[in-house]
This record gives structure tokens, C-alpha cells and sequence, in this order.
């Protein structure tokens, strides 16, 4: 019996390399079926249900009553929640890995401080919802846990038409409703 050593096979070497898309929410994607929770736990919401029909807008954020969602991020949809209306934009959703209390709590706050508005706050406590759309980092140096990135989704029918995901996860720029708005 005769050993082939490596060398004497002398085969060619190929290397190939693959781009790997990010895998965050896309357009096309539909909304999952992941239930959140409004004002208090025994209050389940589907998003895909109440997105399934008609323009909505989900604007996800790291953290309730931190410091970027609270004095820029919301409080800038709540002042635009008209312009978004007269695009046809019927709901807003905001949605915290936070508990429903402290979501609710943080909606009542930020509506007190800066107008009334039909902007529901809804708690992915767990991280599920945000998990399905890939949109979770770890965040655990500042709040703990995983968190959701900051984001706005465009949605219709059911489904994401257009994606405003901040790259570093927290920043607000490309998920301002400003500029949000100025896109759709």
C-alpha cells in the first residue's frame, strides 16, 4: 500500500468568497405573528393582525425613558403623527424590550410632555418580537439585557415597504421621523 503525501497530489487551491447580507428586516418581509403587550400583560397584540390591512409605522427602540428615545426619537413622532396621518399613515407603534407597565408609563409621559396622539407604546418584553425581525443586539453593557435596535418600518398590508434601521443600533438619524417622512 502506497501513502500520497499532500504535496504530491499538487492539487489547485480556490478560494471563494461569499458577501453575507445583513439579514435585518427587508422589504417584502411580512410582520410576524409574535405577540406584544399594551398597558399591562394580559393585553396581547398581534402586530401582523393590526398591520394586515392599511399604512402603519413601527418604530422600534432600545430602551423606555432612556435618554435618545425620550427627548428625540418619540417625542419626534408624536409632533409629526398628523403629517404621518395626512400620508395615510393610520397607526404608529412604538415598541420597547420593556415590560407593558413600564411602556405604558413612558407613553403617558412622553404624550404629556409633548401632545396628545394616537401613538400606541407596546412592550416586546422578552425581545421575541424584535428577535424575529433580527433587530435584537446585545446591550447588556447599558440596559442589562438584549435590546431592540433603533428603527422605523414602513409598513403596508402587512408587509415592510421601507426600512430605517440605524447601523450603530442607537443613534437617531436615518429612523427620525423627520427624515422618516420625508422618504415615504
Amino acid at each position: 500500500m502506497q501513502l500520497i503525501t499532500k504535496s504530491a497530489l499538487k492539487l489547485p487551491v480556490t478560494y471563494s468568497f461569499r458577501a453575507l447580507a445583513r439579514s435585518y428586516a427587508t422589504v417584502g418581509d411580512k410582520i410576524p405573528s409574535t405577540s406584544v403587550h399594551e398597558n399591562s400583560p394580559g393585553n396581547e397584540v398581534d402586530l401582523s393582525k393590526e398591520t394586515a390591512k392599511g399604512k402603519s409605522i413601527l418604530v422600534g427602540v432600545p430602551g423606555a425613558f432612556s435618554p435618545g428615545c425620550s427627548q428625540k426619537h418619540i417625542p419626534g413622532y408624536i409632533k409629526n403623527s398628523d403629517a404621518f396621518k395626512n400620508k395615510g399613515y393610520d397607526q404608529i407603534f412604538v415598541l420597547a424590550v420593556n415590560d407593558p407597565f413600564v411602556t405604558k408609563a413612558w407613553g403617558e409621559e412622553l404624550t404629556d410632555k409633548n401632545g396628545k396622539s394616537s401613538i400606541r407604546f407596546l412592550a416586546d418584553s422578552t425581545g421575541a418580537f424584535a428577535k424575529d425581525l433580527d433587530l435584537l443586539f446585545d446591550a447588556t453593557k447599558v440596559f442589562g439585557n438584549e435590546r431592540s435596535k433603533r428603527y422605523a418600518l414602513v409598513v403596508e398590508d402587512g408587509k415592510i415597504t421601507e426600512t430605517f434601521i440605524e447601523p450603530d443600533n442607537t443613534s437617531v438619524d436615518k429612523s427620525d421621523a423627520t427624515k422618516v417622512l420625508e422618504k415615504i
